[in-house]
């Protein structure tokens, strides 16, 4: 085991997360509880210094040498908009450029952010899978920001919607750097009940913890669902095919994967061995390693942007587990069994340490603590196990995921996985995105404004022959085969949904921002004999780094003109018939593409009525970016 002092202080971060003019929100990882004071350099005006004690930070060990540190800073004095803020963050004296030089762009001395007055553009994307083949889609942000110096030129906010790791599907050595990381920092191990394995130090050792992690479930007939469901390599051989035989478990394994796909500095402390495969699981290893070590090189770069834009994040599905929550009968057999209930339980308090934390702090505050209370006393390096059960049931239970920017045009964040409404006559069939309930505070929260943005993971108005094919194979009962979980799958949402974007005093102009399908697209949406509005734009961007199988996409798109033509009959048979869908043309597609397949981000540019002017897919393989384009 490492010595602390063998270790560098920050292990990951800064992360900026919500910026306001009063109050900056920042994330740091670091190998030891450090005191740090936070320097901001306005322009035309004086340096503004905080020490950054309780009062500001909250720290919550997750290893020995791990502590999480989520800095809250309230400021009397309201910061400027529209200009670059320098800032520093010093420990013992010692500065970003010193720790973190990586951070920095060309000959700047320091990181900086913007706070803008209103949301004129922003960058959006989702599906970042580390051992994917496609290059990496935020290096596409970091060049931007690279080449955009002037403060209007910068975008108000990254937003990533859904899969910013994937806890479900991880290549063999990102799982060997994943336990190499948990020895060198001390995270913490915890007891497991319902596995073949006693606690999280057999599992690592374990010989089918690498490619067969179904073994080390109880080998009884009653769990045959549950090991198909959490580890079994679920095939969807009408979409993708899925690889869950290396299914993050302990909680310490989720934190390890978020150090390591947000910072460069946590692979300079480990040297991972091989471990002992089979000759065919060797060969996938060796290919897995080709793409990780691809993916490693870019780190510096996604830290920088990290370090420079105020990133926003919500979960959604490879976040926590694949078809999270997708029907009642797949909550009835992940939540009645100890060992699934705290895969999902420790994947979901990762999930709010590393990222739901700061997209609004108010909301955690009992849960922060019940967590520092749960690491600060550890026997053995062991999490007590009835405390941990504890957090994780509270954990499962909260509702408050999804949050509001009051910003222009404003910002809606959905939460689509925790609050779903569940279908009343089959447990089979697909829940709907969002309860009644929650339609309705939505609802509330859109009234009188004249623009929104609404940040839904899955998109609302989707390719309708993809949502045909999910139908069918929800009918004849196998919807886990094609991620049959989109926003027109259930009635009961469908129909509300579609009358919120019909009432008369939610917004004239709406912007929805998706991602989760592995493919990009842009539809503009009208209400059929209303020309007062609202007009809508259902924007997808998918994925930072993950694509759609290439010729399956094709024929996807070619049938989906061909089926669901504006004349076509199969129109009235959707719930979307009372919309006219008129798709955006990519401007570097073949004759007749309406979708885009390259791994990348997407970026938006708003005028001053919140409706898109510019809107552009950035290729993170070099290509020049893709304008999406109204038809003429």
């Amino acid at each position: 085991m490492s010595q602390p002092d063998t270790l560098p202080d920050v292990l990951a971060g800064p992360l900026l997360r919500r910026l306001e003019p009063q109050r900056l929100t920042l994330w740091i990882a670091a190998s030891r509880a450090v005191e740090m004071t936070l320097r901001l350099y306005v322009p035309q005006g004086p340096t503004r210094t905080v020490d950054l004690g309780a009062e500001h930070c909250q720290i919550i060990a997750v290893g020995r040498h791990t502590y999480l540190h989520l800095i809250d800073v309230a400021l009397s004095d309201a910061l400027p908009q529209d200009v670059a803020i320098a800032y520093d963050l010093l420990i013992d004296g010692v500065g970003i450029a010193e720790w973190a030089p990586h951070l920095l762009y060309s000959d700047a001395r320091l990181p900086n952010f913007v706070l803008h007055s209103r949301i004129h553009q922003l960058v959006h994307g989702s599906c970042r899978k580390p051992h994917h083949r496609a290059d990496e889609g935020l290096l596409c942000v970091d060049r931007l920001l690279a080449a955009a110096p002037a403060p209007a030129e910068r975008p108000a906010l990254l937003m990533m919607s859904g899969d910013q790791i994937y806890a479900d599907d991880v290549a063999g050595p990102m799982l060997r750097a994943i336990h190499g990381l948990i020895a060198r920092l001390g995270l913490f191990d915890e007891y497991l009940e319902g596995a073949v394995v006693d606690d999280s130090v057999s599992l690592y050792g374990h010989r089918a913890s690498y490619y067969h992690r179904a073994d080390l479930l109880p080998a009884l007939d009653s769990n045959e669902t549950l090991r198909e469901r959490f580890f079994g390599g679920v095939k969807k051989p009408i979409f993708t095919s899925s690889t869950a035989d290396n299914h993050l478990v302990t909680f310490a394994e989720v934190i390890a994967m978020y150090l390591l796909v947000w910072s460069p500095t946590p692979w300079t402390l480990i040297t991972p061995e091989l471990p002992h495969l089979k000759a065919d699981e060797l060969e996938r290893y060796a290919l897995e390693q080709v793409q990780v070590d691809r993916f490693r090189e870019g780190l510096p770069g996604v830290a920088r942007v990290f370090a420079h834009l105020s990133t926003l994040m919500i979960f959604d599905d490879h976040d926590i587990t694949d078809d999270w929550n997708l029907s009642a009968q797949w909550e009835q057999t992940a939540y009645g069994h100890p060992f699934s209930k705290r895969i999902i339980g420790n994947a979901l308090l990762a999930y709010l340490l590393c990222q739901g934390w700061g997209n609004q702090p108010d909301v955690f505050g009992e849960l922060i603590g019940q967590t520092q209370a749960l690491t600060s006393h550890t026997q053995s390096n062991h999490l007590n196990a009835t405390a941990q059960d504890e957090l994780l049931q509270t954990l499962l239970k909260f509702q408050h995921w999804h949050y509001v920017l009051p910003t222009t045009p404003a910002l809606v964040v959905l939460d689509t996985r925790t609050r779903r409404w569940r279908s009343e006559f089959t447990l089979k069939q697909p829940s709907g995105l969002l309860d009644w309930e929650a339609l309705s505070e939505l609802q509330q929260e859109l009234l009188d404004h004249p623009s929104a943005i609404i940040v839904s993971p899955a998109p609302i108005f989707g390719v309708k022959l993809i949502e045909t094919v999910q139908k069918v194979f929800s009918w004849c009962g196998f919807p886990l085969l094609v991620d049959a979980e989109n926003w027109m799958a259930h009635r009961g949402a469908a129909q509300v949904i579609l009358n919120i974007f019909r009432h008369s005093r939610t917004p004239g102009n709406y912007v929805i921002l998706s991602g989760d399908v592995h493919y990009s697209f842009v539809y503009e949406v009208l209400i059929r004999h209303r020309n007062a509005g609202p007009r809508i734009w259902q924007i997808t961007s998918s994925g930072i780094k993950n694509e759609f199988p290439p010729r399956l996409l094709e024929w996807f798109d070619r049938l989906n003109r061909w089926l669901y033509s504006p004349r076509s009959p199969l129109n009235w048979f959707t719930r979307r018939r009372p919309m006219q869908v008129v798709p955006h043309i990519p401007e570097h597609a073949e004759a007749g593409e309406r979708l885009w397949n390259s791994a990348g981000m997407g970026q938006v540019f708003f005028n001053e009525q919140g409706q898109p002017e510019k809107i552009y897919q950035h290729n993170a393989d070099g290509r020049p970016s893709t304008r999406m384009v109204a038809p003429k």
